[in-house]
């Protein structure tokens, strides 16, 4: 087991697979349509980068509050996702496997950023 610092939010596993998604999503939207560009293309960008960036916004909240807040607020924009590539998937943009191996990161990140919100939760 890994028991390294963590330091900055670069270090926390949310982030990592986090950022890996963002990664994800600008590889799938680079073939839609240009017709797209300022639709759903800009709007599923925007919400992959939210997710990455509201855990790093919590990450530097100093209450434990604040930052429960930016992690479920990581969670919407992570809900956001899924729903854009559902509709990407639907109209054809993005095939099956494509559509797979999102929705599998997101439910990855989904999972880290719940047992994160938890462990926070049940602290005194």
């Amino acid at each position: 087991m890994n028991l390294k610092k963590i330091r900055n939010f670069t270090d926390l596993v949310v982030w990592q697979e986090g950022h890996k998604l963002v990664l994800l999503i600008y590889k799938l939207v680079e073939k839609f349509p240009g017709k797209e560009q300022f639709v759903l293309t800009n709007q599923i960008v925007r919400a992959a980068v939210s997710v990455t960036s509201n855990i790093a916004e919590g990450f530097g909240r100093p209450g434990l509050k604040e930052k429960i807040k930016f992690y479920f607020i990581a969670q919407a924009s992570l809900v956001e996702v899924q729903n854009q590539i559902i509709i990407a998937r639907d109209i054809r943009y993005i095939s099956l496997p494509e559509f797979d191996n999102a929705w599998n990161r997101i439910l990855l990140v989904h999972k880290l950023l719940t047992g994160l919100i938890r462990s926070l939760k049940s602290k005194p």
